[in-house]
């Protein structure tokens, strides 16, 4: 996720500006990598239900002649049962590539099906729902191909769907949300769904969907946030999301996040928290954000206090998800000197520091938010030295992987710079000791050599 840094250090002499703009044109291509990353990033079906689950059923290869009777009878059973049973038995069979491949090769079968998911009866247009988001999450880049067509009825019944969160249909919008998230990663996206997208009222629609409150629906929630994520990611345009609300609408939602995830036994809320976390991530880094106003929606403290609840929450339950948190974190303080004022005003320093231990990237971001907060001067650097930093930075710098390595000579110049005190810390805790194990290497000699220099010139 994360590319390697070069230059992470300036020579000695190099002015603070200097500095300042080399760390951003490196945030700047590590988070246009990121989103690169984010945007190839399937995400894995669902399970059967419980149902089909506990019944044991196993899921045959289905031929041409299966194929058609399925949806023959789908059309014109004479039962509602019976049609919604022949699209259950299609929607097994379609967790094969092999069925996945004859079923796109027959003729009309996609147009049968675009149909059925238009019809007026829920349950026949959830099934029809579930069997294309089967094709649409195939491995098979013709099978994902032959969806597209089915692209335009989607948006169609998404941006006639009902905004109010009370609609008997919440299960369709749920399944329909799932396809159009894979739909929305195809290659072709960007210039032939993405655009449709944005130009139709289902923005807005998402963002209501979004919206936190007892009405909340977490699985259609879930599903639209993946969506949103991906129009995000895409770059297509993200100004307009942006005048529609989505960074005060998603900062609502962290918050209400943040004070219901432990507590709620909605495990669906849980789902919800890494898509948002991205949305705000991937919003905080467009120049569109400044223009309108979104920054100054996020800096309430109450934004950072959330953003430490749900890290904490992930540490606990779900670890791997800790960097999307440090990501926000990195790009609320990027460029906000309120944001780091209230990380250290609300004492949060020490359990950044906590967190150093979980994983090289953890480390990583950790460190990395800790120069945001230093590269604000002085005042900010007073806050961080003398206290708990400077010992947890001699553990880091012995580490063996030299990204960490790397940010914590970073970090290390900022804190000398502005308060020369820490380097004659620095030097009495046996520091220079600490930096000769890494003289050797070869993408850590410069940056240690201007350390080693200015740790003796302070």
């Amino acid at each position: 996720m994360l590319s390697p840094r070069q230059g992470l250090l300036r020579p000695v002499g190099c002015g603070v500006e200097e500095l300042r703009r080399r760390r951003r044109e490196r945030e700047a291509a590590l988070r246009r990598a990121r989103r690169e990353q984010q945007l190839v990033s399937k995400r894995l079906l669902r399970d059967d239900t419980p149902e089909e689950a506990e019944g044991g059923c196993v899921a045959s290869v289905l031929g041409e002649a299966e194929i058609q009777q399925f949806l023959r009878l789908a059309q014109r059973g004479t039962e509602e049962k019976e049609r919604e049973g022949a699209l259950v038995s299609l929607r097994r069979g379609l967790q094969h590539p092999e069925t996945q491949q004859t079923f796109i090769r027959l003729e009309g079968s996609m147009r049968t099906l675009v149909g059925l998911l238009t019809s007026n009866q829920a349950l026949l247009q959830l099934e029809a729902a579930r069997c294309l988001h089967e094709l649409s999450h195939s491995e098979q880049s013709e099978v994902a191909e032959a969806c597209l067509p089915a692209t335009s009825y989607l948006l169609t019944y998404l941006a006639g769907h009902s905004a109010d969160l009370i609609s008997p249909h919440l299960a369709v919008l749920e399944a329909l949300g799932y396809a159009l998230s894979q739909l929305l990663q195809a290659k072709e996206a960007p210039k032939k769904i993405i655009p449709s997208v944005l130009a139709s009222p289902i923005p807005e629609r998402m963002l209501r969907l979004l919206q936190p409150g007892p009405k909340l629906n977490s699985g259609a929630a879930v599903e639209f946030a993946w969506c949103l994520h991906y129009i995000i990611c895409s770059q297509v345009n993200n100004a307009l999301l942006i005048t529609h609300g989505a960074v005060s609408t998603l900062g609502l939602l962290l918050l209400y996040l943040a004070g219901t995830v432990q507590s709620s036994e909605d495990a669906g809320l849980e789902l919800l928290v890494c898509p948002v976390l991205r949305c705000l991530s991937n919003l905080l880094s467009e120049e569109a954000v400044e223009a309108g106003g979104g920054q100054v929606q996020l800096r309430d403290e109450r934004v950072v206090v959330s953003v430490f609840i749900l890290l904490q929450f992930l540490l606990q339950k779900h670890p791997s998800l800790l960097p999307e948190g440090l990501w926000l974190l990195n790009n609320l303080t990027a460029n906000s000197p309120s944001i780091c004022t209230s990380l250290l005003s609300l004492d949060l320093i020490k359990p950044l520091l906590q967190l150093l231990p979980v994983s090289n990237v953890v480390s990583v971001l950790v460190l990395t938010v800790l120069c945001n907060v230093a590269e604000k001067g002085p005042a900010y650097c007073q806050h961080l030295w003398p206290g708990p930093l400077l010992p947890s930075l001699l553990d880091t710098l012995t580490f063996s992987d030299t990204e960490v390595v790397g940010q914590s000579l970073e970090l290390l110049q900022l804190l000398f710079l502005y308060r020369p005190e820490a380097a004659q810390a620095f030097l009495q805790q046996s520091g220079l000791q600490a930096l000769k194990r890494h003289e050797e290497e070869a993408q850590l000699q410069d940056r240690v050599h201007a350390l080693q220099q200015t740790a003796l010139h302070r």
